[in-house]
């Protein structure tokens, strides 16, 4: 499996989910369900919605929910309004995302913000927050709504922290991994317990399910910090390189920062605060080990992950959850060997 680029870029869409005829049927009528919601706006509104949400992407998080609901009992109406609900908060926060970073690229096309301004962006965000949580209260499970809004709360906390910490050269590894647990962790470990819950299952099953989902979310986030770092715009369909611009110190930068020989980590300092640019920061980090660390450490959390999922059961339909778990570990395992 190939991992690196030619300029030692991550690829951006490494198939994590593989060939399941059954799941690639039901993310098809999840997307269906998806654009619908753009008809319940107002006209005006509608069409921004509508653009907002054809945006397409991995679906990674609805299909989580799928893979999670088959375990927990099966695919089913309230299965697939989560899998619906999940997106929504995980698109809204993309468009405040892009207005923070300014970033003017997303899938591969024009970010809100670059087509209408922050205004209409931050309004379309917010509305879209909003949709997704007054869908969850119809799913008559007010544990599951709660559960819905804690972890939107738990993302806009971490937007909170990351915005907070901005060019902050004093923050240390273990504060990134609560900031990146707080704003895509939670949205996956939702993603992953939800469906135990609709489906009443014992708390042991709960728990584990939460674990996994969280520890699969801060693995796939330190991915996605890595390909912002040593990817390419071309490759990834979106504008890259806004961590090092707006001073979001990544995994990869932390470690580069805090393992490199003194003399040499007070000038990688002084360059990422200073005026003259970053670049040749992603060349600096990455022989100082900080790829290499970030990847392993994203390898880690998964294999913590597939202990969680034990729980869960090793055959049936919990072995499609392994399965994408041991994709998404061997494809970052090979990254960090190249």
């Amino acid at each position: 499996m190939q991992g690196l680029s030619s300029r030692f870029g991550l690829r951006a869409k490494p198939d994590f989910l593989g060939a399941d005829l059954e799941l690639e049927n039901e993310l098809k009528e999840v997307e269906r369900r998806i654009l619908h919601q753009a008809s319940l706006f107002d006209p005006g509104a509608e069409s921004y919605v509508r653009y907002a949400l054809e945006g397409g992407g991995k679906r990674l998080r609805p299909a989580l929910v799928l893979l999670a609901g088959k375990v927990a009992g099966g695919w089913s109406e309230a299965i697939r309004d989560l899998a619906v609900i999940v997106e929504l908060v995980h698109v809204a926060s993309l468009i405040h995302d892009d207005v923070l970073d300014r970033a003017d690229l997303r899938r591969s096309r024009a970010t809100c913000n670059a087509k209408w301004g922050v205004e209409l962006s931050v309004l379309l965000g917010d509305a879209l927050f909003a949709h997704g949580l007054q869908l969850a209260t119809k799913l008559e499970n007010a544990e599951v709504a709660r559960k819905i809004a804690e972890a939107s709360k738990n993302l806009c906390e971490g937007e909170i922290l990351q915005t907070q910490r901005r060019f902050d050269l004093k923050m240390s590894t273990s504060e990134y991994l609560h900031v990146v647990g707080l704003k895509t962790g939670a949205l996956f470990r939702v993603a992953a317990e939800v469906p135990f819950l609709v489906f009443g299952s014992a708390e042991v099953k709960r728990e584990a399910a939460r674990s996994f989902g969280q520890q699969l979310g801060v693995a796939y986030q330190i991915y996605d910090d890595c390909l912002d770092l040593f990817g390419t715009d071309a490759e990834s369909g979106k504008t890259l390189g806004t961590d090092l611009r707006k001073g979001k110190w990544t995994l990869p930068v932390l470690h580069a920062l805090q393992t490199l020989p003194k003399e040499e980590s007070e000038k990688l300092r002084t360059q990422l605060v200073g005026e003259g640019g970053v670049e040749g920061v992603s060349d600096k980090v990455r022989e100082a080990g900080g790829l290499k660390f970030a990847l392993r450490k994203a390898v880690e959390l998964l294999e913590r992950a597939k202990g969680d999922l034990k729980v869960l059961g090793e055959g049936g339909e919990a072995r499609k959850l392994t399965s994408m778990t041991d994709r998404m570990q061997e494809y970052l395992r090979t990254a960090s060997d190249e």
